[in-house]
C-alpha cells in the first residue's frame, strides 16, 4: 500500500495497517437498487417477441381433448411451435431428452425449424403443460409466460451486482471528472485508450474491458471495481489477478485503482491484505465518499 496523507486527512488513518483495517471495518452489506429484483424492460420485450404467439395458445385453455386442439392449433398457426421451449423456462430452441430408460435411447426436439406435430405435442404432453392449461390451473398462458421470464430473470442478480458496483462508482468518477475537467471511459478497452488519447496499456486479452479509464493532466488511472457480498474461493483468486494486472500497468506508466466491497472480505482478509500490500491503492466506498477517490485522482 503506498501510503499518503490523504488517508490522514480524509480517514484520520496514520499508518497503512490502519488503512487497511479501515477497509475491513467498513464494507457495506449491501448495495442493492430497487433494479435488482428483476429487470422488467427484458422481461416486457420478451413478452412482446412472442406475444402474439402467446395469445394464440391462450385458446387451449380448458380444453377437454387437448391433444387433438393443440395439433390443430399448431398445423393452423406454426409459428407458435418456437415458443415451446419457453414455455418451460427453457431458452434454447433445440432439446435432447431421454425417450427409452432401458435402451438410453434419446429423441431430440428442434423447435428452430419445422417440427412433426406429432413430436411437438406430445412435447407438451409429456412436460405436463397440456395437463395444466386443460384443467385451467393455467389461466392466462400470457401472464403464465410473464412469471416465467420473472423467474429466469432472477438468474441474472448475480450479475446486476456487479453492474450496480459500476454504477454506483460512475455517479462519483462521473462528478469528479466533470468539476476537474477530466475525461473518461466506462468499459474501456486497450484500443479505446489508444485511440482516444493515444496511450498504450498492456492486456493478456485484446478483449479485456476495463470498468474505468480517467484522464487526468498527470496520468492515466485504470479503476476495476466489484462487490462480494458473501465469500468463497473466487475472492481468493481475484485478489491476486488484480495484484497481477497492477504490476502490468504500472510497468505501463500509468496508475491502478481497485475499488471493491461487500463483507465478503470479512472472512477472506488473507489474500486481500496481500494484494493490498503489493498494490498501492484498495479503497472501498465509504473511502470515496469520503473524498479519498477524488484526492487520488490529480
Amino acid at each position: 500500500m503506498k501510503y499518503s496523507k490523504i488517508f490522514k486527512d480524509k480517514l484520520n488513518c496514520n499508518s497503512a495497517d490502519e488503512v487497511f483495517n479501515y477497509l475491513i471495518d467498513n464494507l457495506k452489506e449491501t448495495i442493492k437498487t430497487w433494479d435488482y429484483f428483476v429487470n422488467w424492460n427484458k422481461v416486457i420485450r420478451n413478452y412482446q417477441d412472442v406475444e402474439i404467439s402467446l395469445n394464440v395458445l391462450n385458446t387451449l385453455i380448458g380444453k377437454k381433448n387437448v391433444e387433438v386442439a393443440a395439433k390443430n392449433l399448431l398445423k393452423e398457426y406454426p409459428k407458435v411451435i418456437a415458443v415451446i421451449p419457453s414455455l418451460l423456462a427453457y431458452r434454447e430452441r433445440k432439446v435432447k431428452l431421454l425417450s427409452n430408460i432401458k435402451n438410453f435411447e434419446t429423441t431430440e426436439y428442434d423447435f428452430s425449424k419445422p417440427i412433426d406435430l406429432d413430436k411437438a405435442v406430445m412435447f407438451l404432453k409429456e412436460s405436463g403443460f397440456l395437463k395444466l392449461v386443460s384443467d385451467r390451473k393455467i389461466k392466462s398462458i400470457p401472464d403464465y409466460f410473464i412469471g416465467v421470464e420473472v423467474g429466469l430473470d432472477s438468474n441474472g442478480r448475480k450479475n446486476r451486482s456487479g453492474t450496480s458496483m459500476e454504477d454506483i462508482a460512475e455517479f462519483f468518477i462521473k462528478d469528479i471528472c466533470q468539476r476537474k475537467g477530466y475525461e473518461y471511459i466506462s468499459q474501456a478497452t486497450a484500443d479505446k485508450i489508444k485511440q482516444k488519447w493515444n496511450k498504450n496499456i498492456t492486456v493478456t486479452k485484446s478483449s479485456k474491458r476495463i470498468d474505468f479509464a480517467v484522464n487526468t493532466p498527470n496520468k492515466l488511472y485504470l479503476i476495476e471495481t466489484n462487490f462480494y457480498g458473501g465469500g468463497g474461493s473466487k475472492l481468493k483468486s481475484t485478489a491476486g489477478e488484480y495484484a497481477e494486472i497492477y504490476h502490468q500497468w504500472t510497468n505501463d506508466g500509468h496508475q491502478f485503482i481497485w475499488i471493491t466491497d461487500g463483507l465478503g472480505w470479512q472472512s477472506t482478509k488473507r489474500p486481500l491484505r496481500d494484494t493490498f500490500d503489493n498494490t498501492d491503492y484498495i479503497i472501498n466506498l465509504d473511502m470515496i465518499q469520503k473524498g479519498v477517490l477524488e484526492e487520488l485522482l490529480y
